[in-house]
């Protein structure tokens, strides 16, 4: 369970808007499964293990039909469960139907879960260059409806590319609010929840396709979320949604894992100490301080060194060993220079370097990428 509260699923925003085809708990397996995939390194046949202890812990199983449960939920998921995937073309949409998990197996001597993926869902899952979304699996697991699953992708896709334009500018203060603030028709809402044939009057489909699963949302994740409904004439048209983060919700790492949760405060205490001395030492430290990103107030802050440890320097080394510690340099050039330009995020200093080192990263191994196959 502590890995699960740190790993991340990243799925192509075309199976983001898709039709699931599903209800909750196949959706949640394909979740869990696709939160194993390590996008530069793809499984091999496309091929991943789970832990039946960790499923079970997933979907919170504790009682003696578990197995029976696990296997009946393992059947449906093959006989029924696909997306409907819609991809708009130059000369309009085209339409793929596609069973994301067709092979599973297990026994009853071993704790490992087989998964082979469909090959046709995998570009979705690992060709993530450009247009793709990521959130916390643990979010995922706290949902207790299709509804409030779908809806919480959707929202993240579109909150997401506004911490994403923030950084790097190239959006204008009124096009960041339309993402925190995005409309969808009513059509399209009811078309990616499935729903077209169901919750005909407007009435239930607000109670159990919005209220009820952004109550969930609300609750179990990092957003704040509320709606308004649309008119045109007398009629619902659209929806726009509110999206509001958290701000005692850290940006990547916003789940503490519970050994962490469970320490003595004496104990949090002198761990901290030691964190704080490790990190402080950092040559990442030093880095910022000499970009003047960094200063004597800001070190004598232990929390804020801590949360740079924990949140951004793990982006750093991973940019230095992709791109080298000159790239890194740069970035942070840059960074100082274009800090002006975002006076607000400068109090949170924290999460302007992890937001802006996490895209810098993107864009230069795609661009990387872009040469390779050139």
């Amino acid at each position: 369970m502590d890995e699960l509260q740190i790993r991340k699923v990243a799925e192509h925003n075309d199976l983001i808007t898709s039709i699931a085809k599903m209800d909750k708990t196949p959706l949640k397996i394909f979740e869990l499964a696709v939160s194993h995939i390590d996008t530069k390194e793809p499984p091999k046949d496309n091929v991943i293990y789970l832990s039946k202890r960790e499923l079970f812990s997933f979907f919170d199983v504790s009682d003696s039909n578990k197995h029976s449960r696990f296997k009946e939920a393992v059947e449906k998921m093959q006989k029924q469960a696909h997306f409907k995937i819609k991809i708009n073309k130059k000369r309009g949409f085209e339409f793929e139907s596609i069973v994301p998990i067709p092979t599973v197996k297990w026994n009853d001597y071993d704790d490992k879960v087989f998964i082979r993926f469909n090959p046709d869902i995998m570009p979705y899952l690992i060709e993530l260059e450009t247009k793709f979304t990521q959130y916390a699996i643990s979010d995922i697991m706290d949902l207790n409806s299709k509804y409030a699953i779908v809806l919480y992708k959707w929202l993240c896709m579109n909150y997401n590319q506004s911490e994403y334009y923030m950084v790097n500018g190239k959006r204008n203060q009124q096009q960041l609010e339309e993402y925190q603030n995005p409309i969808i028709s009513v059509k399209d809402l009811r078309e990616m929840t499935d729903t077209v044939e169901e919750y005909k009057a407007i009435k239930d489909f607000s109670i159990w396709v919005l209220n009820r699963p952004l109550e969930e949302i609300t609750k179990n994740t990092h957003f704040n979320v509320t709606y308004e409904k649309i008119k045109k004439g007398r009629s619902i048209e659209s929806i726009q949604f509110h999206i509001v983060k958290k701000e005692n919700w850290k940006d990547e790492n916003y789940k503490r894992n519970d050994a962490q949760a469970q320490l003595t405060e004496e104990q949090k205490q002198a761990q901290n100490q030691v964190n704080y001395a490790v990190a402080v030492a950092s040559p990442f430290t030093m880095k910022l301080i000499s970009a003047s990103l960094l200063y004597a107030t800001d070190i004598a802050n232990q929390d804020k060194i801590l949360e740079l440890a924990e949140s951004v320097y793990p982006i750093y080394d991973n940019l230095v060993k992709e791109l080298g510690e000159g790239a890194l340099e740069t970035h942070l050039d840059y960074v100082r220079r274009k800090m002006v330009d975002y006076s607000n995020e400068k109090k949170n200093i924290v999460k302007y370097l992890s937001v802006s080192a996490t895209q810098y990263l993107s864009s230069r191994l795609s661009m990387k990428q872009m040469k390779k196959e050139d």
